[in-house]
């Protein structure tokens, strides 16, 4: 095969993956172009870029699953190729076609392979040819599959054929839920992947998830880079993947890497891909599926190897022989991922959209950040809540674990709430460590994760971030606008203040007795406490506490309450002596009226199930709003009568309107 020229590349995505691949692309010195949509107008993919093209307003179809508009933009910006990254349009067999229409370069596989194995119907099938074991499956129209609701091996999974990353995956555990489930996951398969088609799969239970990453070139040559264990996950999406697997024998980890060589060279593939599997009690191992693309965990790989994989893509799209051999292959160490999400642990994982106020990134040996922001910004709840990704290695699996800990310490993120935390907790659970876990770990272990967050959240000395807090609040105009003169305007403090810190809701009473330059000192509560400013950079404030340095990031929210980030966790204080325009000081109680339902999250209404005057019972789906890649049902709690429907579907709502009005 002759080799082509790659001088600019057109960056078919947004968010971390983008931004990833950017950096590849800066180190091979080729020109780097965006794409971007209105709401992404100030991205980093877009800041980063050589060159950057507006996909203008509107939807997904609209915007980044638009074929059209990313072919346009390649050609008018002069582009030799386009990368897809993960999600969106890495996967669809149409784009591939119009690179090759319009003298394009794809950076990934053909289309017809695409085809074979991007359908998880026609992979399956694929699988079974060639002696490859694979679960119990059923494929048809909804009502074959209704028609043999009392034969299937309850619990299954309902799965999008052209699906990945948890979409339009459900689980159904007994017959009467599955025509609800059906329609859902179609629904969810239709919107994210402009397919609709969905399959039954037995559902393995207590399975661990082993998936293995392959490179192949044009000349035939395929490679494994070794698997990775991403068995923990929550809403069947991973948040935790590591390699080596922890679980596999030798001899079981040769058989599945060799597995995945084999379906590969079996279809000719080529680029790289990444071939999974379920593994059981007994290490039997099944085949999944194969993502014909780059995964969002390849970090993990590219860690213990040394291989650049978005080089290795463009190194192979280019037609050239891939630059590594089976033999040449030599992983080192343990390597361990996290994923951060803007999503709430204590509610369902449901996603946060929100506004970032404070963005500080790990400075720890052995950990890499793969992030979609740099600093303060708005995260949408148009797209996936990820927000970035934390990759440590080290020496061995208990080292990486330790290193990832330490990193996750120093992440600082402020103003929304995610699961950076709950990560925290996970990885220092005892049966984590232990490596007694399965893909439902975060379920069945998910009160004691819960209750394990609000322990970390007590242990915290409450004393100190109350004098933390103080030093930010009472120069914080200057420490934002003019830290080298922080105490000039000193004058202004009262001397023997007595004022109360709200630190989470719990009111905490302080007696300033002196304030001179540079230090405070007082009581909290009947506690005697001496703070002293040493510094302030970007947030990060530091000071002598008590005799102790202690470093704290600080950041005002929408509320104009203060978030300090006191040993990795935010805490939200606010002075109860200080008036906020955004606190309703008349209202000292919120009702809890089942009558008035509202949405989760920010979203559109995607589905009214219920009209004025309809009965409905407790579990009674009336509504589906959907956000950030989910649905979430809007349940009734209780028998009511439907007395107002005040939404429509396509609307959008935010989290503070009414949607339904019950009696």
């Amino acid at each position: 095969m002759n080799s082509k020229r790659i001088n600019k590349v057109l960056v078919a995505n947004r968010g971390e993956i983008a931004v990833r691949i950017i950096k590849t692309l800066r180190k091979l010195h080729i020109v780097s172009v965006a794409i971007f949509a209105d709401n992404d107008a100030n991205a980093l993919h877009r800041r980063m870029a050589d060159e950057a093209y507006p996909l203008g307003n509107g939807s997904l179809k609209d915007t980044y699953l638009n074929v059209r508009k990313i072919i346009d933009a390649a050609l008018d910006s002069g582009a030799d190729a386009i990368h897809p990254g993960y999600g969106f349009l890495s996967e669809s067999p149409e784009l591939a076609e119009a690179c090759q229409a319009n003298n394009l370069i794809f950076i990934g596989p053909e289309a017809n392979t695409m085809r074979l194995m991007g359908n998880k119907i026609e992979a399956r099938k694929i699988a079974v040819e060639h002696g490859i074991p694979v679960t119990f499956g059923m494929m048809g129209s909804h009502d074959d599959i209704l028609q043999a609701a009392d034969t299937l091996p309850y619990p299954v999974l309902i799965k999008a054929a052209a699906g990945g990353g948890g979409k339009g995956m459900h689980i159904v555990w007994e017959k009467n839920d599955l025509q609800h489930e059906l329609e859902r996951a179609s629904r969810e398969a239709e919107k994210y992947f402009g397919d609709g088609t969905v399959f039954i799969e037995q559902y393995i239970e207590n399975p661990r998830h082993i998936e293995v990453q392959v490179l192949a070139d044009h000349f035939g040559n395929v490679i494994h880079l070794h698997e990775r264990e991403c068995t923990i996950q929550r809403r069947y999406q991973k948040i935790i993947e590591e390699s080596p697997s922890p679980t596999l024998t030798e001899e079981k980890r040769q058989q599945i890497c060799d597995t995945a060589v084999q379906l590969c060279k079996a279809i000719g593939y080529c680029n790289a891909g990444t071939v999974e599997f379920l593994v059981d009690k007994d290490l039997n191992f099944y085949f999944l599926e194969m993502n014909t693309r780059i995964q969002v965990e390849h970090p993990v790989t590219e860690m213990r190897t040394g291989i650049d994989i978005v080089e290795e893509q463009i190194r192979i799209a280019r037609g050239k022989e891939m630059g590594w051999t089976q033999e040449s292959i030599q992983p080192q160490g343990h390597a361990i991922e996290l994923r951060i999400y803007a999503e709430d642990p204590n509610n369902g994982f449901l996603p946060t959209p929100g506004k970032v106020t404070a963005y500080h990134e790990p400075q720890v040996r052995g950990a890499r950040v793969d992030s979609s922001i740099d600093g303060t910004c708005t995260i949408t709840e148009a797209y996936d809540p990820m927000i970035a990704k934390l990759t440590c290695h080290s020496k061995d699996r208990l080292s990486a674990i330790e290193t990832a800990r330490r990193a996750l310490k120093e992440f600082i993120i402020q103003g929304l709430t995610t699961n950076k935390a709950y990560l925290w907790e996970v990885i220092k659970n005892e049966d984590f460590v232990d490596n007694k876990i399965d893909t439902g770990f975060c379920a069945t272990h998910q009160e004691a994760l819960v209750k394990a967050l609000e322990d970390s959240h007590n242990a915290q000395n409450v004393n100190d971030i109350v004098a933390a807090f103080l030093m930010y609040d009472f120069c914080k105009k200057q420490v934002e606008q003019h830290p080298e003169n922080v105490w000039e305007e000193i004058g202004y403090w009262r001397y023997h203040m007595q004022i109360t810190v709200d630190v989470e809701g719990r009111k905490v009473p302080v007696s300033i007795c002196a304030a001179e330059s540079g230090k405070i000192k007082g009581t909290v509560g009947e506690t005697p406490f001496a703070v002293e400013f040493i510094q302030y950079d970007n947030r990060q404030l530091k000071v002598m506490l008590n005799g102790r340095t202690e470093t704290v990031y600080c950041s005002v929210n929408d509320e104009q309450k203060t978030i300090v980030n006191f040993h990795g966790l935010n805490f939200t204080c606010f002075r109860t002596d200080q008036l906020n325009d955004n606190l309703d000081y008349a209202c000292k109680e919120q009702v809890n009226d089942k009558s008035r339902l509202v949405s989760p999250m920010p979203g559109k209404v995607v589905k009214i199930n219920v009209k004025e005057g309809d009965e409905v019972k407790e579990g009674t789906i009336m509504m589906v709003v959907e956000a950030m890649k989910m649905e979430n049902n809007i349940v009734a709690t209780g028998t009511a009568k439907v007395k107002h429907v005040l939404v429509r579907e396509n609307q959008m709502v935010d989290n503070k309107m009414q949607l339904i009005e019950l009696e």
